[in-house]
């Protein structure tokens, strides 16, 4: 997966209609909301605004008065293929009075939104999981330091009659993490819980 390092805008003309292609990095619905009011405001002679949001947990399209799945489907479609995630994909339409039917309606949106994910900067999305060690307290400060070898984040502690960390790191480095750590404290951890995030 992948997403924007910062927003990227084409346009591309069609049979005199105009389609401004436009990629922006979210984090949630609300900012995807705010954005597009924002575009709304700014392009307020536009005939359609329509827009896909593929975000962590949320997602959503509306084909703002286009003849159904012939806007918002083809932006989605680009975007699954371009394994893009944390993105509003929005294609601003200025009508130029020729109907351009729902194929080429469908192959217009889809172009605006796969010439600007060309222009786009992407940055691989790292698969993260979480996992809580208990360990005894002569060892929190060693775990600790080798959570910062390891750029683990540490999310939260809870002190009973041992420490338990729980922390989140890179799917890919979870298994050498353990290992180094169990090394480290010559068997003393103990790998509370186990679960993807």
């Amino acid at each position: 997966m992948y997403q924007l390092a910062a927003p990227v805008s084409v346009e591309i003309e069609i049979r005199k209609s105009r389609f401004i292609g436009q990629l922006y990095p979210v984090s949630s619905r609300r900012e995807a909301k705010d954005k597009l009011a924002e575009l709304r405001v700014l392009h307020p002679n536009a005939v359609h605004i329509c827009w896909v949001l593929i975000c962590e947990g949320d997602s959503g399209m509306d084909d703002d008065g286009e003849p159904s799945g012939t806007a918002a489907r083809p932006m989605y479609n680009v975007l699954v293929h371009k394994e893009l995630t944390n993105v509003l994909a929005v294609v601003v339409r200025y009508w130029g009075g020729i109907k351009l039917g729902a194929g080429g309606l469908a192959r217009a949106y889809g172009q605006a939104i796969s010439d600007a994910s060309k222009c786009a900067r992407l940055i691989a999305v790292e698969a993260l999981c979480q996992r809580s060690f208990s360990v005894q307290f002569s060892d929190e400060s060693q775990l600790r330091h080798l959570c910062d070898q390891f750029s683990v984040q540490v999310l939260s502690a809870d002190y009973a009659d041992e420490v338990t960390l729980h922390m989140q790191l890179s799917s890919g480095k979870a298994a050498e993490f353990e290992q180094c750590a169990f090394n480290l404290l010559r068997g003393s951890l103990r790998n509370v819980t186990a679960s993807t995030a």
